[in-house]
């Protein structure tokens, strides 16, 4: 777990491109080596002079990318988990039988789920609301026996907006804590730490590795208290660790984190604003549109670009939706985002029963291909499916 925080004098992409700057002391190369070892030796008196005594709870490559994630959230300590659910699912593990949990009704799927059919067997009691209305969170929060706000903003996959600081401030006025998904903001976009978050989470295998060749899963945290301590202990004795090979394949793509982000933001941007004239699109969810009901919040709690997230719902419903994902080329259809390929998925087909996600609505992650080509494809695809 690592607890370094940054130095003040170099931005943050200057410091991730070289990895906090750090240099192998023995053979002075650029790139930290992996290490992989499972143990440690013991000093004569029998202590870990080290810091290191086994590899279920730590490792130096893990703390080498723990370091670049703190810095970028402004946190005080960071750890890396196994995948973004493992990250997830240990803060609520880290919460008292019989607390009350506020969620949003509009979430990662997964975790929704995993929530709604799990959770309660571990003690908690979870209710569901729409934390984009603050209001709505203010009439569920129960002072003393709430003790998370967990919000999503983005949201996946409608991309609504939630006011961190407004979540914050109900939240810790009712006793309980804040913590926010921004997977899809990245810290690059939006630090919800800064407006007053607890914990944050990440699914890092998304555009934190952006590759899509890492599972991995990470928590920054305001404070390193007792609560923290805890999601420590967690994944120290369940075994959630990240392993080494894949923190030293993160940290080589969050080496290219800010470019990679602000140029896939901008494409994303680029694509919404077309389709939102489009013939074949009933409407395009994005923050970044000024017709985006929730636009002037996400250009305060977002700089630099709204990111790289964007649904469209597809004119003639379910069935021109799925005929225009079957219709593309350039675009991959797959599960997942943020990487430098582009995505799109039917997303009420994946989620299935239950989901709120409309059955017209394709999900779409934009890469860093032309932006002229990803519109050409799609665009192509979706006169196809109506007959064009």
């Amino acid at each position: 777990m690592s607890t370094t925080r940054r130095p003040s004098r170099w931005s943050k992409r200057t410091l991730t491109a070289q990895a906090l700057g750090k240099i192998d002391p023995q053979t002075k190369a650029v790139v930290p080596p992996i290490h992989i070892s499972t143990t440690y030796i013991r000093d004569p008196d029998n202590q870990y002079s080290s810091g290191f005594v086994y590899g279920r709870p730590d490792n130096e490559t893990i703390r080498e990318a723990e370091a670049v994630l703190a810095m970028w959230e402004d946190a005080s300590a960071a750890m890396l988990f196994g995948s973004g659910m493992a990250a997830a699912t240990s803060v609520f593990l880290a919460l008292e039988p019989g607390d009350h949990v506020v969620a949003p009704t509009v979430m990662y799927w997964a975790l929704r789920n995993w929530l709604l059919e799990d959770a309660k067997r571990w003690g908690l009691e979870i209710e569901l609301v729409d934390t984009a209305d603050p209001a709505a969170v203010r009439a569920a929060v129960r002072p003393g026996k709430t003790k998370l706000v967990w919000a999503e903003t983005p949201s996946n996959p409608l991309w609504t907006i939630a006011d961190l600081s407004a979540l914050a401030e109900i939240a810790h006025a009712a006793g309980a804590r804040l913590a926010v998904d921004s997977t899809a903001a990245t810290p690059v976009l939006s630090r919800p730490l800064t407006f007053g978050a607890d914990i944050v989470m990440h699914a890092a295998t998304k555009a934190l590795n952006g590759h899509s060749d890492v599972v991995a899963g990470a928590l920054c945290a305001r404070e390193d208290d007792a609560f923290w301590q805890r999601i420590a202990r967690n994944r120290k004795m369940l075994g959630a660790v990240l392993g080494p090979f894949e923190a030293y394949l993160l940290m080589r793509g969050m080496r290219t984190l800010d470019l990679r982000v602000r140029t896939a933001s901008a494409t994303a941007l680029d694509l919404a604003q077309r389709f939102a004239n489009h013939p074949n699109v009933m409407d395009v969810l994005y923050p970044g549109l000024p017709s985006h009901p929730q636009h002037a919040l996400a250009a305060k709690q977002m700089t630099g670009g709204f990111g790289h997230m964007l649904s469209i719902r597809a004119r003639g419903g379910e069935a021109s939706a799925v005929a225009t994902a079957a219709g593309v080329s350039l675009w991959k259809r797959a599960t997942s985002l943020g990487g430098v390929e582009s995505l799109i998925e039917h997303r009420a087909s994946i989620e299935g029963p239950g989901t709120p996600c409309p059955p017209d609505l394709l999900r779409l992650s934009a890469g860093i291909e032309d932006p002229d080509d990803l519109f050409a494809d799609l665009d192509h695809a979706l006169r196809r499916a109506h007959g064009g």
